[in-house]
């Protein structure tokens, strides 16, 4: 029997390189907010140039998984509560200032996924999800009524937890080891039917922002699907570009 030549990896060095030292960031080699080795020490052990590690670098950098500090290094992303709702939430009031909610006590239940969350968080016919239902509040008011669906495999005990944050992505990071880089939100404008007008204290039939979010974690996976719908009085969506 013919022996078979080792298959051989066609890409870029930079992006070998680059997939070697993701691999390690998902395994928590470097912790949240700390410091990889210095380009010249990741060049040296892995055998490739200082500016094929450079090269790879920039694009983990490009896809917020670490950050650049001039003079100082390169660290992995650290998602703060700051962090998150400056990077995820987009609402804005009408003279530009973000609007930084809070959160009333969630209700948080496990259970089989239905149709819509097997599709966008592409879980198996059987699957299961945790879900998390809760009322976003600004000065004290209720703006926002939030679902949040989450991959059982990845998220089975946060059911237990007695509280939850505020903010999730930092949770998520700290711990499960789950670093959100970034997400797809649909916007659409839809009517408040008679659960929202509850939660929200306003008429049935008012209009809402209903943000469609589909958030992913370093390999690309679907970690996260989150329906915020939101009533806006002097107060916009806003999305930067570029």
């Amino acid at each position: 029997m013919a022996r078979r030549s080792p298959k051989i990896d066609a890409r870029p060095l930079y992006e070998q390189v680059r997939e070697a030292l993701l691999q390690r960031v998902q395994a928590g080699h470097w912790p949240p907010g700390g410091p990889l080795p210095s380009e010249p020490a990741l060049a040296t052990e892995l055998g490739v140039s200082q500016g094929t590690v450079r090269k790879a670098l920039d694009a983990l950098a490009q896809a917020h998984i670490v950050v650049r500090r001039q003079g100082r290094g390169t660290f992995v992303v650290e998602q703060t509560p700051a962090h998150v709702l400056f990077r995820f939430f987009n609402i804005f009031s009408d003279d530009g200032v973000q609007i930084l909610p809070d959160s009333t006590k969630p209700r948080v239940t496990r259970a089989r996924a239905n149709a819509h969350e097997i599709k966008h968080l592409a879980l198996a016919a059987d699957g299961e999800v945790v879900r998390i239902n809760r009322v976003r509040t600004h000065d004290s008011a209720p703006f926002v009524a939030e679902t949040i669906s989450l991959p059982c495999d990845v998220f089975s005990d946060l059911a237990k937890c007695a509280e939850l944050p505020n903010t999730l992505y930092d949770f998520f990071q700290r711990h499960y080891g789950q670093l959100i880089v970034c997400a797809d939100e649909r916007v659409t404008a839809v009517v408040a039917r008679a659960r929202e007008a509850r939660l929200l204290g306003i008429a049935k039939g008012t209009p809402l922002l209903r943000i469609d979010r589909i958030a992913f974690g370093i390999d690309e996976r679907a970690l996260e699907w989150r329906v915020s719908l939101c009533h806006l009085t002097a107060a916009h969506y806003l999305a930067r570009l570029g």
